[in-house]
């Protein structure tokens, strides 16, 4: 077969990259060869990695060179490092005839796959998931000097790819605005593990988790969770006094300020403590992993909480679409650098069927019918109690006004 081989690069943990293993699965169910480079750290998705199809070549990692010499200094060094591992690594193993990079990070990865199309006549196509360069101003500020080149080096190799795809419409518009570049805008739908579940498949899950996690779980018996129990006649259902139960993933990064959750948090803790309250306690769980897991890891050990139970686990990935579909409420804190790109978690959650609240994200696009999803904005937030009153139809009574509760507080906190 003619043309059917492609490689996948991703200069970053490729299990964390859920959008480029789903490209890398749709090539091998097409019957391409597909190679696979980036770095290690988080496990596939196991269809992806046991199939016959797919092989994935995992980088070196790149040493710490801030601690050595000066930060300028350090970020030129770990561009030549990921430069010429990224090199070596696409130059032996067998050709490729199509080439799909991801960006973010932009450098060097799009030079040095461009570099690599060009010797070898192979297509050369992005997958713009965000802007490089607005990433970078996070931390240096957009009138530094590396962002500018960031903005130059993005738009170069841009121009000079093969293809281009991005994530949300209005990334293409931007594309085409800003640089002239013509991209194909390729949405993200869930895939197919990300669906509703059994209260059964939900009891197992907790079942699996209490003896890492005894928020859990319960010492009554081993037939009961914290959330369901079994009928003697073996069904698991959902207990009455149950608590809420949240989730957010994230990858721990300064685009996403989870100051806010814990500001609700400590808000519904407060108000379970009135003796009036008819709220259920809760249990928040905050997956994944990155730079900042250890700073918030600290705050929320510094709480002294009652009714209020955060978990910071890393799921296997067969766990995490259950944990989606057993739980009553997504929150999603991610906040665009560019304001133009769609965080996959949320799709994610769109496919188990769980509510999302999200803040001012002007590229939501709903992903399935049939989905709820509350964008706020500060104009909207004297309506928040009133759009959330579509919770109380999906789960438990106490649930349902911990939902409405929570996701009012949460709104009332976001600053700005």
């Amino acid at each position: 077969m003619t043309n059917k081989c492609v490689c996948v690069v991703v200069l970053g943990d490729f299990g964390r990259s859920p959008r480029m293993q789903y490209h890398s699965l749709s090539f091998a169910k097409e019957g391409y060869e597909v190679d696979v480079i980036g770095y290690g750290g988080s496990q596939p998705i196991k269809e992806l990695s046991e199939h016959p199809k797919v092989n994935i070549r995992t980088l070196p990692s790149c040493p710490d060179f801030q601690k050595y010499c000066p930060r300028l200094v350090a970020y030129g060094l770990k561009v030549i490092w990921q430069s010429v591992s990224l090199l070596l690594a696409l130059l032996f193993k067998r050709r490729s005839n199509h080439v799909i990079v991801q960006n973010p990070p932009a450098i060097p990865a799009l030079a040095v796959c461009w570099f690599y199309s060009v010797i070898m006549f192979a297509n050369y196509v992005i997958d713009w998931h965000n802007y490089g360069h607005s990433i970078l101003a996070l931390t240096l500020g957009q009138q530094h000097k590396l962002v500018s080149i960031s903005v130059w080096f993005e738009s170069y190799f841009g121009r000079r790819a093969t293809a281009n795809l991005c994530v949300t419409k209005a990334m293409k518009e931007d594309l085409e605005k800003i640089w002239k570049i013509s991209a194909v805008t390729l949405y993200d739908r869930p895939p197919e593990v990300f669906r509703p579940i059994s209260v059964s498949e939900s009891h197992q899950l907790f079942v699996s988790l209490e003896n890492q996690f005894p928020s859990f779980g319960t010492s009554d018996c081993s037939s009961t969770t914290a959330f369901t129990r079994l009928l003697p006649d073996g069904r698991a259902v959902w207990r009455d006094d149950r608590p809420g139960l949240i989730v957010s993933s994230t990858s721990w990064t300064e685009d996403e300020d989870f100051s806010i959750l814990l500001s609700a948090l400590q808000d519904y803790e407060e108000s379970c403590c009135d003796e009036h309250c008819e709220l259920p306690s809760l249990v928040c769980v905050i997956t994944g992993k990155g730079p900042l897991k250890e700073h918030y890891c600290h705050l929320i050990k510094e709480r002294t909480w009652k009714n209020v139970q955060v978990v910071t686990p890393w799921l296997e990935p067969e766990d995490y679409p259950r944990l989606l579909a057993s739980a009553n409420l997504g929150i999603c804190l991610h906040t665009s650098s560019s304001g133009l790109d769609l965080p996959m978690k949320v799709v994610d959650m769109f496919g188990c069927g769980l509510p999302v609240c999200a803040y001012n994200f002007r590229c939501f696009r709903l992903g399935s019918e049939g989905s709820h999803t509350v964008n706020h904005s500060r104009r909207e937030r004297q309506d928040s109690e009133r759009n959330w009153r579509i919770f109380r139809s999906y789960v438990g009574t106490k649930i349902g006004r911990s939902v409405l509760y929570l996701s009012s507080r949460y709104i009332k906190t976001v600053p700005g």
